[in-house]
């Protein structure tokens, strides 16, 4: 006998059972997110591509620093490139320029700021849509703990997405999502327990007592901390305390959310696996080597780090350890300024690093390096390097150009950013020079920038800068380096660098990629046949006139310089320095972009922020 089904309760009159309907959001916001980042992997697959046909993809992710190699310098015999178009590449980086733009004092450019709210408006959409927060304030809990996964995935080291996004993807450029995840799961704690605790106020309800809700405030207290003290300001003038306590921080949050709800176990899970793989490729990748510390002056220590003969790419930095004085668990990230000893213009067989005065650690190395080959000179009647151990963990980050694609090159550095820039020169000076383009390198023309505070400065870089100008003359590729110096200082420490000019003023980014992608007049060139002999190198003149030349002259100068050789080859522009440097260089490249990208077969672009 049969009574037919069960009677089904009206939806009016149904209960909201948040335990079964929330975890359904959190299954939405991660599918949604998920999705996205599935789009922009598959966007960079001719990236990827391009990168692994040319061996410069893996060995910038999988494998540390090779050692006990033999050196072999580059060798090859030089080749005229032919003349290309980059007609649909052109158009896709014109388009693309429009997402460069940055105001001053913002920490992201127009397209972060896009990903950071359409991320916003999917956590405010899931922890509001078909959800009655006032009385059941469990939904903004429950997306908090799916952003676990966001977190881990994007803060890592070694994160999986700087493999399959490409080269230049580094955890420092997608580092600011992390942040802002942090910030999100934030927003879904604070929600849920503002509301927790204004039920519990208004049914008078004691706060603290059971363990779910006592371990609920302590987790929100823990996480308070995490976000508060990874603002900039803090984040930049204590870093190593930041460090320290997100670390501690995680641990604890951790602990203190599983004792709150049992519910926060799954999304544990990922975050393990993120960071158990971080820390299973850096095992692999760490090196402990032999180094030699240079003191080159008050302000710069160059470490050389010996039998160290390839396994990374020009632009990428490691983090170093330096065995000295106690701080061997201090890392710092330091730019590599030579390429690989197979690919570079400067013979040798080590792998050279540049750690300038900005900081205690720096100072700390710089003096203790001074001190060392002072007591070692009066022992051995010598000033050599002072011989120590270092810790290598790396490489990461990298160019997301590759300068090879391009037919004009500019290059722009301010003070210490020159180790990513002259890492970039080395190498595609060597590609184009010494290894005869085997990988079809289309590039012509290289204007090389570095602006600094002191004439003295220019020593640091000077004998790799004269090594790399002397390789370049005679062939298809035309070099120029302009220095420009901020202060009057120690004017009689300019070295001769073939082809080079030094000039006494703050250079604008918009002007030197202006003057770069605009063809001489003919009045012009008349203005450098009479002045050539005036203006062929201001560094060799006994009364620097020449060095300190007004913007025209030096104009006309780099003109000279770099041969005119027709639009349409594409131009790519890295930057690397302060953040004032970055921003300009990217409205720069924004505004010529969006003006005469297509006519220039594109504008490509990578910045490298020299700060934390």
């Amino acid at each position: 006998m049969s009574f037919g089904d069960a009677p089904v309760i009206p939806i009016g009159f149904q209960q909201y059972n948040s335990y079964v309907e929330d975890p359904k959001w959190q299954r939405k916001f991660s599918i949604i997110w998920a999705t996205g980042v599935g789009i922009a992997v598959l966007a960079s697959v001719p990236q990827i591509v391009r990168a692994f046909k040319r061996g410069r993809l893996l060995r910038r992710w999988l494998f540390g620093v090779s050692e006990g190699g033999k050196y072999s310098p580059a060798s090859g015999s030089d080749v005229v490139p032919p003349r290309t178009k980059r007609r649909i590449s052109g158009a896709l980086e014109t388009l693309n320029s429009v997402t460069l733009w940055s105001l001053p004092g913002v920490e992201l450019d127009l397209g972060q700021m896009i990903v950071i709210a359409a991320y916003l408006v999917l956590l405010i959409a899931c922890i509001t849509m078909q959800a009655t927060l006032i009385d059941n304030p469990n939904r903004a809990g429950f997306i908090a703990l799916a952003q676990f996964p966001v977190v881990f995935l994007f803060g890592t080291k070694n994160s999986i997405l700087s493999l399959l996004l490409g080269p230049g993807h580094g955890y420092e450029k997608l580092n600011y999502i992390h942040r802002w995840a942090g910030r999100g799961m934030f927003l879904g704690a604070a929600v849920h327990g503002a509301i927790w605790i204004n039920n519990h106020l208004v049914y008078d309800l004691p706060i603290l007592g059971q363990q779910k809700e006592t371990s609920g405030v302590a987790a929100f207290g823990v996480l308070c901390v995490l976000v508060l003290t990874s603002f900039r300001p803090l984040r930049r003038l204590f870093y190593q305390w930041f460090f320290l306590v997100h670390v501690l921080g995680y641990v604890a949050f951790f602990i203190t959310i599983c004792y709150h709800t049992d519910y926060a176990v799954p999304w544990i899970f990922p975050p393990l696996a993120f960071y158990g793989l971080d820390m299973l490729l850096r095992l692999f990748r760490y090196r402990i080597k032999d180094a030699t510390l240079v003191p080159v002056d008050d302000n710069m220590t160059l470490i050389h780090v010996h039998d160290c003969d390839d396994g990374w790419v020009a632009g990428q930095h490691v983090r170093l350890r330096v065995f000295f004085s106690g701080r061997v668990f201090e890392s710092h990230p330091l730019t590599i300024v030579n390429a690989p000893s197979s690919a570079s213009c400067v013979p040798s067989n080590s792998l050279m690093l540049a750690a300038r005065v900005n900081g205690d650690w720096t100072r700390a190395i710089n003096k203790y390096a001074s001190k060392e080959r002072e007591r070692e000179a009066s022992e051995k009647d010598e000033q050599p390097g002072v011989a120590i151990q270092v810790m290598l963990d790396g490489p990461y980050g990298g160019s997301s150009v590759d300068l090879g694609d391009y037919e004009s090159v500019l290059l722009v550095a301010g003070g210490s950013g020159a180790t990513f820039t002259l890492g970039l020169l080395d190498d595609i000076v060597a590609r184009c020079v010494k290894l005869g383009r085997r990988n079809g390198e289309k590039t012509r023309r290289i204007e090389f920038a570095w602006c600094i505070r002191s004439f003295g400065c220019i020593q640091w870089f000077a004998p790799m800068l004269t090594d790399i100008a002397n390789t370049v003359a005679g062939t298809s590729l035309d070099l120029h380096i302009s220095v420009y110096v901020t202060c009057l200082c120690n004017p009689e420490a300019v070295p001769p660098i073939p082809n080079s000019d030094v000039i006494i003023t703050r250079p604008s980014v918009t002007t030197l990629l202006r003057d770069l992608v605009t063809p001489p007049s003919r009045s012009t060139m008349h203005q450098l046949n009479i002045s050539a002999d005036a203006d062929t190198k201001s560094i060799d003149s006994d009364s620097h006139d020449g060095a300190h030349a007004d913007a025209e002259v030096e104009k006309l100068t780099r003109a000279a310089r770099l041969h005119w050789i027709g639009l349409g080859g594409g131009v790519a522009v890295c930057a690397a320095g302060p953040e004032s440097l970055t921003r300009e260089a990217q409205n720069a490249v924004a505004r010529i972009s969006l003006t005469r990208g297509v006519e220039l077969g594109g504008v490509a672009l990578h910045t490298e922020l020299f700060a934390m």
